[in-house]
């Protein structure tokens, strides 16, 4: 999965970097006062409840991040089915960097594992269509890149990063611009006048706004915004195929299926990111 072009090595010591700042501080006097800093140990991730596990390859990096002398032994890989009482890894080398990083790779652990999950569960719904699943730019601040990369190992697919990688006009660019047509004129211009070649998506809430940008063109998706699946059936239609087609809003895991069926490329869903139930795993010594 570090083929995906945000998960650059820069990116993520950068948030390991943050993130251990964040919890350790000056110290982690609970570690630094228990026992000496050079008891050594070992510790196994164990596995709780069934799901698909995410973050196994980050938290070899977070571990060597901190202390390059602790060895860490993968048993599992990332997008692996597992069962309660699994264990992913075992950790060897310095108790107290053990113990210091435990949080930090739990927190990310249990969440990424969480989302991949959820993908996971939602992908198989609509594998009988040509449909996948999209993330949205609904995620935790500072902690994007890994709910993103937790998608992408469940299964689904990745939407734009964020603001920079891809130009979505919505219902708001579209009103401030003063209608569609306005918008994709002057957002043209303005990826000339600046050299930037990005995709662009519009987005629809009726079918005459679909007609307008089959009528503008010049764009690469279009958005179906909290249509029905009549109109929704109706504007893939419309379509034919000119253009990638997203459904967007108000999709839920019972209707999902149904609008896959309804001939679109893709289904954004924000609550594969922002409600997610955490994937219950430990770190325990032995």
């Amino acid at each position: 999965m570090r083929n995906l072009p945000y998960l650059t090595t820069d990116r993520i010591h950068a948030f390991i970097q943050a993130a251990l700042q964040e919890d350790i501080g000056p110290g982690d006097y609970s570690s630094l006062s228990a026992f000496d800093s050079n008891q050594q140990g070992q510790a196994r991730l164990i596995i709780k409840e069934p799901g698909v596990l995410a973050g196994m390859e980050l938290a070899e990096i977070i571990f060597q991040y901190y202390d390059p002398s602790l060895q860490v032994q993968r048993l599992l890989d990332d997008g692996q089915v597992v069962l309660p009482g699994a264990i992913g890894l075992i950790v060897t080398g310095k108790a107290a960097s053990i113990l210091s990083t435990e949080r930090l790779v739990l927190n990310c652990m249990q969440r990424m594992s969480g989302i991949a999950t959820k993908t996971a569960y939602l992908t198989k719904k609509i594998a009988h269509t040509k449909a996948k699943l999209l993330d949205t730019r609904k995620t935790t601040p500072n902690f994007r890149m890994l709910e993103k990369w937790a998608v992408a190992i469940g299964g689904g697919v990745n939407h734009r990063f964020a603001l920079y990688d891809m130009v979505m006009l919505k219902d708001n660019h579209i009103d401030f611009a003063g209608g569609i047509a306005q918008a994709i004129a002057n957002t043209k211009d303005y990826l000339h006048k600046h050299q930037l070649d990005l995709k662009i998506e519009v987005e629809t809430r009726s079918l005459a706004e679909v007609d307008q940008v089959l009528a503008i063109g010049g764009i690469d998706y279009i958005m179906l915004d909290n249509m029905d699946f009549e109109t929704m059936r109706e504007a893939v239609r419309r379509i034919d195929g000119k253009f990638l087609v997203e459904a967007s809003g108000g999709i839920t895991e019972e209707t999902l299926a149904t609008v896959a069926e309804c001939g679109v490329d893709f289904i954004s869903v924000g609550a594969l990111t922002h409600s997610i139930k955490s994937l219950d795993i430990s770190l325990k010594a032995f």
